[in-house]
């Protein structure tokens, strides 16, 4: 309860001046805008994709609760067996899949068997079925064009807002219009993100965003797994089990060096889509390239600094369109934007004939300066978290000043009116104070006497009673009436005015939307690039070249990005395919000597070309790669109920069916050939591996050797290279008579102790029985 107070006392010996006092809020030492506060927890992010597949084109919108963001496809063509919807679903993952009740048989196929993936994590989608109505193309055009969108101005005329919505969605791709409007549908009903809301708060949209799937690298889950591009461990902090897992040792956890969090969710997106655009791919290296130069070094560590300060402003802009706006929004929001205006300013001194450079010199416009001089002059950062509430600034609205100054002079007024009020008190009463409750107004507290002890004994003439707390009465007189009609209710007041201001403030940030939005694009992609370029420099990677003609790969001098950050030591190795060398490698030798790492290091590599980053070998010229398929690991599933042989025939059953004369297959230990082997030697009785590919033969597997520094034992190891000699010679395999003997002294030992136990004095005994049954069919393995 905050309350002004003012508070004089009696002396023992009657009436005097005694202390007054008053109490306020204590405003306590905060940061200020340079040191905003953290961030506070946010929902986990959902998915919800509406899709409607018609003549054998797809469309497909899905809403993003991470940034409120609705994203669409435009129609695209795809196969009977719905394999670019497959894709969209494995990136994406989505809560729920919604669609029309009235499908083809393809389409009900294909969500028959989503529905019962068992195995999928974290769990299936829900399935949602809408009537068809509900798809219908102009009652989709008109939720569209009715939408309540912040990043729309309420100036806008109808047409202009047909014309501005024009421009971002393509209305003559007719499938995707209808998902839109079955999404809204859909996003209306369920009241995603505000189902606690008012009925009248709609679910906020604060942007449209197109993607597309083309020109993307195929890549499937095992792929992923085996190569270790991601790798997910239980987070070890007991605090965060909930939110479960965190990245392990895997391609995306060396690389991640970003500094905010949509940077990370960029790099995770670009894992997600390798691409085939050599355009794009040439891009995102010229900026790394750039950020390598020693030259460079300091820019890309200012830069860096800046970034650290984008913060998660789609979540703000939520807020603020369900007027859920904290104090440290404000902060946050303020220190992001002074941060983009910087990375703005640096951007202009680099060269422009970098596109990335360009487009933020270019496109972080004005409106950031706008807002961020709003903010500054017009928010209380101090006030605010002293309150734990909005509050602005002097000088904003002269009527907030005065009756904030007619607040903060209330202390030393109302000591006199206590002073005045105790003089026509009874004798009895030592002291009292004039206090001000918001909502309440103006109240003479007195100290509850020994006397008071019924409720007719709190009556005094002149006051009426209002309430007993902490042994304090509390009344209204004839003053503190006076007090109400003069004064008011300042406190509520000033909030209600504070309140109005900080809603047009609001609306001011929201009608920028866009470039916040355009600033978090931008900005993420320069977070990536430099962290790519960070990682990089420390690890000693070089720029690949793509060559469209070449149907394969050629390193130099390639490493496994991990194992070398594991290894002691690290040998180098060359690959090439493609062209006059040939198209198909053969990799043989012993035991542990690097085959899987060898393999595993070229899909690497060629993976970290197709997302645009430098690479771990000297020299790196990455052909026309459109896929990337491994059977390296068998990924045992019990739901699945499958053998590991036949998982191990699935993942090469995939290659075959879907690969191209532009693919990557990358087979361990699935057959066998001789081509190309990795080199080793023996030294007396060790084995010594080079970890060096070269041209050949391997002529042994070593196998012994690899048992033997496993640790089994000597007799099983000696007996392994006897059965092998035995095979290689075409010899019958006998078992070993050591064994044998002790077998049959065994038997003996029990057909012994089963003649003593015999008592043959027992009438019911039958030796023929005995010995047909007992000692005949011990004597076949003993003789």
């Amino acid at each position: 309860m905050a309350s002004v107070a003012a508070t004089p006392a009696r002396t023992p010996n009657g009436p005097g001046p005694g202390e007054a006092s008053a109490s306020f809020p204590t405003v306590a030492s905060v940061p200020g805008p340079q040191e905003p506060e953290e961030e506070g927890e946010e929902e986990p992010a959902e998915i919800h994709l509406c899709v409607l597949w018609n003549s054998g084109y797809l469309g497909i919108a899905y809403y993003d609760t991470s940034d409120s963001t609705i994203h669409f496809m435009p129609d695209a063509p795809d196969h009977e067996s719905l394999k670019l919807l497959q894709r969209v679903l494995d990136e994406i993952d989505p809560r729920s899949v919604v669609t029309s009740a009235k499908q083809d048989e393809n389409m009900t196929r294909f969500l028959g068997k989503l529905a019962s993936q068992e195995h999928r994590e974290p769990k299936r989608p829900e399935i949602i079925f809408l009537p068809s109505v509900d798809f219908g193309l102009e009652i989709s055009k008109q939720r569209l064009l009715s939408g309540n969108y912040s990043f729309i101005p309420d100036s806008m005329t109808t047409t202009e807002k047909i014309l501005f919505l024009s421009s971002i969605i393509p209305f003559d791709c007719l499938l995707m219009v209808r998902a839109l409007g079955g999404l809204l549908k859909f996003l209306g009903r369920r009241r995603i993100g505000v189902e606690l809301e008012e009925y009248n708060v709609s679910v906020p949209i604060l942007g449209f965003k197109k993607f597309v799937l083309t020109n993307l690298v195929s890549i499937d889950q095992d792929t992923y797994s085996v190569l270790q591009i991601f790798k997910s461990e239980s987070h070890p902090s007991v605090y965060k089990v909930a939110s479960g897992l965190k990245e392990g040792l895997s391609l995306f956890g060396i690389l991640n060096r970003c500094r905010c969090k949509w940077g990370e969710k960029l790099l995770r997106l670009w894992f997600t889509r390798p691409t085939q655009d050599l355009g794009e791919l040439n891009s995102r290296l010229d900026v790394i390239q750039f950020f390598l130069l020693p030259q460079n070094l300091d820019m890309a560590q200012m830069l860096h600094r800046l970034l650290g300060h984008i913060k998660n402003v789609p979540l703000i802009l939520k807020r603020m369109k369900l007027s859920h706006t904290k104090v440290s929004d404000w902060q946050v929001l303020y220190k992001t934007v002074y941060s983009a205006l910087g990375l703005r300013d640096a951007c202009r001194s680099l060269p422009q004939s970098i596109q990335l450079f360009r487009d933020i010199a270019q496109e972080f416009s004005d409106d950031l300066h706008h807002i961020a001089s709003l903010i500054g002059k017009v928010v209380d950062f101090e006030g605010s978290l002293a309150e734990n509430r909005f509050t602005v600034l002097p000088n904003i609205d002269p009527e907030i000043d005065e009756k904030k100054r007619r607040l903060m002079g209330l202390p030393s007024f109302l000591t006199e009116v206590a002073r005045k009020e105790l003089e026509n008190l009874d004798s009895r009463i030592p002291s009292c104070s004039v206090i001000y409750i918001p909502l309440i107004g103006f109240l003479l507290s007195i100290p509850r006497l020994p006397s008071m002890v019924e409720t007719s004994d709190f009556e005094i003439e002149g006051l009426d009673f209002m309430f007993l707390s902490e042994e304090k009465l509390h009344y209204r007189s004839a003053r503190t009436k006076e007090l109400d009609a003069l004064l008011g209710d300042l406190h509520c007041d000033i909030r209600d005015q504070e309140t109005l201001l900080m809603h047009q403030l609001q609306c001011q940030v929201l009608a920028r939307a866009a470039v916040l939005t355009r600033v978090l694009d931008l900005a993420s992609r320069l977070d990536v690039l430099l962290a790519l370029a960070s990682a990089a420099r420390d690890y000693g990677y070089s720029r690949p070249r793509y060559s469209p003609q070449l149907l394969g790969v050629r390193i130099q001098n390639g490493r496994h990005p991990l194992m070398e950050l594991c290894a002691r030591t690290f040998v180098p190795n060359s690959a090439e395919c493609g062209g006059d060398i040939g198209r198909v490698k053969v990799i043989t030798g012993p035991n542990s000597s690097g085959k899987s790492i060898y393999l595993k290091q070229v899909g690497l590599i060629t993976f970290m070309a197709l997302v645009g980053s430098f690479v771990p070998a000297e020299e790196a010229e990455i052909g026309a790669v459109d896929a990337i398929f491994t059977r390296i690991h068998s990924c045992e599933s019990i739901s699945l109920g499958l053998s590991t042989f036949m998982i191990d025939l699935n993942q090469v059953a995939k290659a075959v069916n879907n690969a191209t004369e532009r693919s990557l297959v990358l087979v361990d230990e699935f057959g066998k050939g001789t081509n190309t082997t990795m080199e080793t030697c023996e030294d007396g009785d060790d084995l010594v591996f080079f970890y060096q590919v070269c041209e050949g033969v391997a002529r042994a597997s070593h196998a012994s050797h690899t048992a033997t520094q496993a640790g089994l034992p000597e007799k099983l190891i000696a007996r392994g290279k006897q059965v092998s000699d035995l095979i290689r010679s075409g010899k019958p395999i006998k078992p070993v008579q050591e064994l044998l003997k002790e077998k049959q002294m065994e038997n003996c030992q029990t057909l012994v102790d089963k003649f003593l136990k015999l008592d043959l004095e027992d009438p019911s005994l039958d030796l023929d029985i005995f010995m047909s049954q007992e000692v005949l069919p011990a004597a076949t393995t003993i003789l």
